[in-house]
């Protein structure tokens, strides 16, 4: 688990790192809706850095920021993105995102996160790991009004959560009038429950566009969708 990770256009050094490179950031980093050309992006709880670098592969955005509050996980971050093919488009702030939010007087055309999200009854003895998942290191509250305060007037929040929290995510976001305007559901296969919710907000309220996607048929056998979806990334598709 601890070996980089290659993809077809970059590698991503994961060691340092709690939260390692999984299906719930691939797919957010493919699917975010690039079609306003995003100058500016914000990855909050960058990790690795895997969002920014498959939105620098996928976007001509000049200015992509990480931010990461975890030491170890902010470091690999910075070398990833010293080693990657954009290195000059990218930067990483190693800041607590409320401080982050507070200082900064620029905004962004694009933020997109992939948010811890587990509850505190999941704590682990392992207090690196635990950061990174549970949602008491950044509760949604606090990443929704950040930000709505970071996002441009036109700009777009992309993010991944669980299923289960869909609604209260949404009801939270439309208190700082921000709306879904896209959203994906995914299910690992075709009999499982939908396990993921990924959503693009603006603060522009219009019809929801909803799709569901699908991952494999059976063990290993992606779908045509999850393959389109990725295949820009992974080696094997």
């Amino acid at each position: 688990m601890n070996n980089p990770f290659q993809f077809k256009q970059f590698t991503v050094k994961q060691d340092q790192c709690a939260m390692k490179i999984g299906t719930d950031s691939v797919l957010l980093g493919a699917w975010t809706p690039l079609k306003d050309n995003p100058f500016s992006i914000l990855d909050i709880g960058a990790g690795t850095g895997i969002l920014s670098l498959m939105l620098a592969q996928r976007s001509n955005a000049q200015v992509i920021d990480g931010l990461e509050i975890d030491e170890n996980a902010y470091e690999q971050c910075v070398d990833n993105f010293e080693n990657s093919p954009w290195s000059d488009r990218l930067f990483c702030y190693h800041a607590d995102l409320q401080e982050f939010a507070e200082e900064i007087e620029d905004k962004y055309d694009l933020i997109i996160s992939n948010p811890p999200f587990y509850a505190e009854h999941f704590k682990t003895d392992n207090q690196q790991r635990d950061m990174a998942r549970f949602q008491d290191a950044m509760p949604f509250e606090h990443l929704v009004v950040c930000a709505a305060h970071l996002l441009e007037d036109n700009g777009r929040f992309s993010v991944i959560i669980p299923f289960s929290e869909e609604d209260r995510f949404i009801n939270l976001a439309q208190k700082v009038d921000l709306f879904p305007n896209q959203i994906l559901n995914v299910k690992g296969n075709p009999n499982a429950d939908i396990k993921r919710s990924l959503i693009s907000f603006s603060f522009h309220e219009s019809e929801i566009q909803k799709e569901e996607l699908i991952i494999e048929t059976q063990r290993h056998q992606y779908t045509e969708d999850y393959i389109n979806l990725t295949k820009d990334f992974y080696l094997k598709m």
